[in-house]
């Protein structure tokens, strides 16, 4: 599967697009739609159209890692909420989360509520729970609940 556009637009909206690096609340430098990696230097700006393309490449990863973890059927909303969380959180936290097992066993009302688990990073080398990623968990859920 791929992302939709309603996919995308979510995620666009929950990370920006911001086309100078910043670091984000846990202090990871960041560029263009919350991209990530050794790429990302400080100083280093990036255009639109490499943003986009980022956003492109990203996207195919975490696509990609959603299709190798998850065992059952998704709908086109399932999966849009699953990369969103994914391109967030990491294929390895997404490997080990309760969500997956619960979702894997064909519990996707209970994988549902697990979204909003995920809504600490650490900041200053403490977990907390940040508005942005609440309200981003709770459209994640909204849409993975939508048929």
């Amino acid at each position: 599967m791929k992302t939709s556009s309603t996919g995308r637009a979510l995620i666009r909206k929950a990370e920006g697009d911001k086309l100078t690096p910043y670091k984000c609340p846990a202090g990871i430098w960041t560029v263009g739609v919350g991209h990530t990696g050794p790429d990302v230097k400080p100083g280093v700006s990036i255009t639109q159209a490499q943003s986009d393309a980022l956003l492109v490449a990203d996207l195919t990863k975490f696509e990609a890692a959603v299709g190798r973890n998850v065992k059952v059927p998704l709908t086109q909303n399932q999966f849009d909420a699953l990369v969103s969380l994914t391109y967030n959180i990491g294929e390895g936290n997404l490997k080990s989360s309760t969500l997956l097992k619960l979702l894997n066993g064909g519990h996707y009302d209970e994988a549902a509520a697990q979204f909003a688990k995920w809504d600490k990073a650490r900041v200053a080398g403490v977990l907390k729970a940040l508005p942005g990623l609440t309200t981003r968990r709770a459209a994640e859920a909204a849409m993975f609940r939508k048929a």
